[in-house]
This record gives C-alpha cells, sequence and structure tokens, in this order.
C-alpha cells in the first residue's frame, strides 16, 4: 500500500470519526432540553466544553469560529437544538471541499 492510498484511508476514518463526534456532541448540547429546570445551568458548564472541542477537532479558522460561535449559542437560551458540530462537520467535509 503506497503513501497516498493510506492517507486517503486514515482521511476517510478521520472523517467519519468527526462526524460520529459531531453527532454526540450535538446529543449532548440538546439534553438540556430533557431537564428544563438544570437547562441554563448545564448550558453554562458545557458552552466552554463544547468550544474547545471544536477548536480542537476543527483545526484552522474554523475551528476557531465554529468554537466561538458554539459557545455563544450555547449560551443563549433556546439555540440549544443548533447543530454546530455537525454543521462545522458539514462545512469542512461538503462544502469546502467542492470549493
Amino acid at each position: 500500500m503506497n503513501q497516498e492510498s493510506q492517507t486517503s484511508i486514515v482521511n476517510k476514518s478521520d472523517k467519519k470519526t468527526k462526524l460520529i463526534l459531531s453527532l454526540i456532541f450535538d446529543g449532548i448540547g440538546m439534553l438540556s432540553y430533557i431537564v428544563p429546570i438544570f437547562a441554563e445551568f448545564l448550558d453554562v458548564i458545557w458552552a466552554p466544553i463544547s468550544g474547545l472541542l471544536l477548536v480542537i477537532m476543527y483545526k484552522g479558522s474554523v475551528g476557531k469560529i465554529a468554537g466561538l460561535f458554539g459557545t455563544v449559542e450555547e449560551l443563549i437560551p433556546l439555540t440549544d437544538i443548533i447543530p454546530t458540530f455537525t454543521i462545522t462537520w458539514f462545512y469542512s467535509y461538503i462544502i469546502r471541499k467542492e470549493a
């Protein structure tokens, strides 16, 4: 197996792993709807964590912008429904790839 095909396999695996993690993290962000009494408290804890995870998962300016947006989005009431991780994945692997 040559270097190029190994890189392609790793990239496909990384892409799939990031999609799965993105769906899981978006689900965690939406969990506050299950327990409305503690929703805002949970969001205050989850907001910086989600921002940091976005920066780590998506390198460069895409990760930084997504991290900032994700943190702010989690802090604003009733915006937890926005799947920030999945949108960032979609932008990184579908929209940006086409451009």
